[in-house]
């Protein structure tokens, strides 16, 4: 009795099916492929680098420009940048205040009129920049992954 739905011609109708080794093969290449090509785009071009090195200093200056100075002056920067003797005076906690504004992951160092403040910068590395002018001189903060 022919089943319903199936044509009784006696025509036999193939359909061509591709075997389950042949599509796990595929979805294999398809996935070697894919982590392949995620490691040769994951790693951001220099520039990229560098943009977002500079938007850490910009925003650590930022931060600094619109805190009041702890014993004078226009604000936190304009402070350190009035004379020596307030540089000298106001060096550690600048270091540790940038400290807390940043990610762990960067290191930094501020150039004033008077000194700088924080590590050195090695050379060959992508570095950020950020300047401020105050009416005491410029501040540049510079920072860069560690």
């Amino acid at each position: 009795m022919p089943r319903r739905g199936s044509r009784t011609s006696g025509r036999r109708h193939d359909r061509g099916q591709l075997s389950l080794s042949v599509i796990e093969a595929g979805i294999g290449v398809l996935l070697v492929l894919t982590i392949l090509l995620a490691f040769a785009l994951g790693l951001p071009a220099a520039e990229t680098r560098e943009s977002q090195l500079t938007a850490y200093a910009a925003d650590a200056t930022g931060v600094l420009v619109g805190e009041p100075p702890r014993h004078g002056g226009g604000n936190r920067l304009s402070e350190v940048a009035r004379s020596e003797s307030t540089f000298l005076r106001e060096r550690a906690a600048l270091e540790r205040r940038v400290g807390e504004i940043l990610p762990e992951n960067l290191f930094f160092q501020i150039e004033t009129p008077h000194g700088t403040v924080g590590y050195r910068k090695p050379s060959g590395v992508a570095v950020g920049e950020s300047t401020v002018t105050t009416i005491n001189g410029d501040v540049t903060v510079r920072v860069w992954f560690g």
